[in-house]
């Protein structure tokens, strides 16, 4: 007989809200988390959109350490000595389940966490698992950690992009440099009241998500961003390993540093105290890197399964998370109760995702990371091309204005209309 009827391998919101799911309906589960609690070896810029959360915890609002509601979207492309931003707000993305809110990644952890033990599962921190166990057939029976050998009917793997038991369970090969990246983030203290004051929020409780692209990274690809808490800012950057390893003279952190003086950041962090710092491996390669959902006693959810995107004007990752979360723990629940935890037996997971907006979305945007990979011209010349357009269009120093189109072409035409037409079919091809 096992020990456990089910072991989930990671506290973040995928390992959580399946441990949840499978305690709830009276299924004995251990949770294993290698960080010294929940969300210790998590980050996330961050911000979680609401709508699959609210499936799991349909009153989460009331009693989740949420940080702020997001009720500005801010996009910019920077260069050097400019920024052009596009600043969005309205009442549609404030309705219910359709909203998002800002959050840090250990109190946001620590309470989904809670939540699983609160419904019957079985955590422990501070253990790493060092290898999966198998019977003579090659089927996941447990787990080897500190030591101990522990089994279970299914396992669920859900401890994050890096990790080597995703390879053992389903063969899945290491990502390739260019479908990862690296994100580092801070978080600079303010009083609650200057960081309102800064985003022109109505209140404390009110705040804003900001991308950019360009000078954050030096041109590379990648990008910068910046999330408001309740009296922090969560301020970072992401970039294409690849990309770094084989163009960039500055190392990351020291982009960071310079993301942290450009005009368009400074003000927002004057006088703040950096409180944290944080690094993180990013899947940037969508579909195309996903490796396969289950195995012979195995689950993958979360980063585990690369269930990532990075669109440019939206980051995703929490809510696949947490969506695939519910799956995961629903359909081991089901196996269990038919007796059939081999591949066939959990394949109703990979259904439930098919139906679900994850593998849809995940399907949708396949394309993406190649466009993103293959037009560098988006971190680099379009940045200083609206910058030029922006000065040609507010400045006036008393000279004879030109008409629009002919003061523009020679500023498109040094990127060339060709690459611009080109790029924008293949952007919206993507998308």
């Amino acid at each position: 007989m096992a020990d456990f009827d089910a072991i989930v391998v990671g506290a973040g919101c995928a390992g959580s809200v399946a441990a949840y799911e499978l305690a709830k309906v009276g299924k004995s589960v251990l949770l294993v988390e290698r960080g010294n609690y929940a969300g210790a070896k998590n980050m996330t810029g961050g911000r979680i959109y609401s709508h699959s959360l609210k499936k799991v915890f349909p009153h989460f609002e009331e009693e989740a350490p949420l940080e702020r509601r997001i009720v500005r979207e801010r996009i910019s492309l920077l260069a050097p000595d400019g920024n052009t931003t596009i600043d969005f707000s309205s009442d549609e993305m404030l309705k219910e389940g359709q909203d998002s809110y800002s959050v840090l990644r250990g109190p946001f952890d620590q309470w989904l966490a809670s939540k699983a033990e609160e419904a019957g599962a079985e955590a422990v921190y501070g253990i790493a698992v060092d290898s999966l166990l198998k019977d003579a057939s090659g089927k996941v029976t447990g787990v080897s950690a500190a030591g101990d050998e522990i089994t279970a009917n299914a396992v669920l793997l859900c401890d994050g992009v890096n990790s080597l038991l995703t390879a053992d369970a389903v063969g899945f090969e290491r990502p390739a440099p260019h479908t990862m990246a690296v994100g580092i983030k801070q978080v600079i203290k303010l009083p609650a009241s200057v960081i309102t004051d800064r985003i022109l929020a109505a209140s404390d409780k009110d705040g804003a998500a900001w991308l950019f692209a360009g000078d954050a990274t030096h041109g590379h690809i990648g990008g910068g961003f910046m999330y408001t808490n309740c009296d922090s800012i969560s301020l970072g950057l992401v970039a294409t390993i690849s990309d770094l390893m084989s163009n960039a003279e500055t190392p990351i952190y020291q982009m960071l540093e310079d993301f942290k003086r450009h005009p368009a950041v400074a003000p927002l962090i004057k006088g703040g105290e950096v409180v944290e710092h944080s690094g993180h491996m990013v899947p940037e390669g969508g579909l195309n890197m996903m490796p396969e959902l289950v195995g012979e006693g195995v689950l993958l959810a979360g980063e585990s399964a690369m269930m990532c995107v990075n669109l440019g004007y939206q980051v995703r990752g929490m809510d696949y998370a947490v969506a695939a979360g519910q799956l995961a723990g629903i359909a081991a629940a089901q196996a269990l109760d038919a007796g059939d935890t081999s591949k066939a037996g959990l394949a109703g997971y990979v259904q439930a995702l098919e139906e679900s907006f994850v593998l849809k979305d995940l399907r949708q945007f396949s394309r993406f990371p190649h466009f993103m990979e293959s037009t560098k011209r988006i971190f680099n010349e379009y940045p200083a091309l609206a910058r030029d357009v922006m000065n040609r269009m507010f400045i006036c120093d008393g000279s004879p204005v030109p008409p629009m189109r002919k003061s523009m072409m020679p500023m498109i035409k040094e990127v060339g209309i060709m690459n611009v037409i080109k790029d924008a079919r293949g952007g919206l091809k993507a998308l």
